[in-house]
Formats: structure tokens, sequence, C-alpha cells
């Protein structure tokens, strides 16, 4: 079977059956991608930055709307 006959499967399935899917696709995969020790230190160094200078940030709704257009060309 390929990704397109699952795909097209998956658009089949009611919404709800849908994201029930998703969920436990994601509980499969979880852990699979673990971030290494540098990884988390990395992301909390960003976290902490982040905190102490709010302003400097671009607000999700922005970079979503960059990506849906990106996306669009």
């Amino acid at each position: 079977m390929s990704k397109a006959d699952i795909l097209e499967q998956f658009r089949a399935l009611p919404p709800t059956e849908q994201r029930e899917l998703v969920a436990e696709l994601w509980e499969e995969l979880e852990g699979e991608d673990e971030l290494t020790p540098e990884e988390i230190a990395e992301l909390d160094r960003r976290a902490e930055e982040a905190l102490k200078h709010p302003g400097r940030g671009t607000p999700w709704e922005q970079v979503r709307d960059e990506i849906l257009l990106k996306d669009k060309k």
C-alpha cells in the first residue's frame, strides 16, 4: 500500500476518527526522536532568552500566516 493510498483512506474517515488515528500514531512514534542533552540545553537556553526579551520574538499567528502563504506559492 502506498502513501497516497493511505492518505486517501485517511481522508475518507470522519474527522473524529482522523484525530483518533493521528493520536494513536503519535503515541507510537513518541520517543523515537528523543532529544540529546545538548539539544535540551539549547532549548532551555532559548526559552530563558525568550522570557528575558519577550518583544524580540515573532507572534505565532504571524509565523503561521507566513508559512501558509509560502505553501500557496
